[in-house]
């Protein structure tokens, strides 16, 4: 457990810090429904038009979960199969993750499931659409879906799944090679872990690696597991 560390007092960011400087031109904050609940933000989020991205896209790829959830993951964005069947993490990378969880002992049933950006950027190659990375623009015009999601759900844990996510709500200097599996504070919302995304061990360039980045993934889900256990300890003493 050497690698559960908690950021002192000293270190802890806050909401506000985490939020663009400036907020973008447009964004969904206009789109969001008056009763904050999971089923109004998912029927209203269908017509968002907070950035460019839904003119591409087939459809908003909400989360997925139950309000109450002990934890959030939060990806980056949906991908190709998520888009069509507008389901957070149904492809590979998603399939790998309910692999990972339940050697980690985490019930997928009781987690909520997101992306830090709900439409699917992409551009063509040949017949394929192959995924984009979002801007930091648009990641910023969806954050009012993914602060009302958190409102919502009202976690004891959210896990950041690579980069985009990290950084969306551990700010731009975070970086996930050195501090995954450590639990964060940061001032109105739940403590935040952050891991790699799992699409990046599907990239791994051989199976060795892949073998060895699966382990280092599921150690990081068995630090979320015991961090959900102790809470839940401590609420019932």
């Amino acid at each position: 457990m050497a690698r559960l560390t908690i950021t002192s007092e000293q270190s802890h960011a806050s909401k506000r810090d985490m939020c663009p400087a400036k907020p973008p031109a447009r964004s969904a904050r206009q789109y969001l429904p008056e009763k904050i609940t999971l089923h109004a933000l998912q029927e209203t989020a269908k017509g968002c038009r907070g950035c460019d991205l839904y003119r591409d896209a087939t459809q908003t790829v909400f989360g997925e979960g139950q309000r109450g959830a002990e934890i959030i993951f939060i990806g980056e964005q949906p991908g190709d199969q998520e888009d069509i069947a507008g389901k957070p993490f149904v492809g590979p990378a998603g399939r790998l993750l309910d692999t990972c969880m339940e050697a980690a002992g985490i019930d997928r049933k009781a987690a909520y499931v997101t992306n830090a950006v709900k439409h699917f950027k992409w551009e063509p190659r040949g017949k394929r659409r192959i995924h984009k990375k979002p801007s930091m623009r648009e990641i910023a015009a969806c954050r009012p879906w993914l602060d009302a999601e958190v409102e919502a759900v009202s976690p004891k844990l959210i896990v950041c799944l690579g980069a985009t996510a990290a950084q969306a709500l551990l700010g731009s200097s975070f970086r996930v090679t050195q501090e995954r599996g450590t639990i964060k504070k940061v001032e109105g919302y739940p403590p935040i872990l952050a891991t790699v995304h799992p699409s990046s061990i599907l990239r791994a360039p051989d199976d060795e690696t892949r073998k060895k980045e699966t382990e280092l993934f599921i150690a990081d889900l068995k630090i979320v597991a015991g961090h959900v256990a102790g809470a839940q300890s401590k609420r019932a003493g």
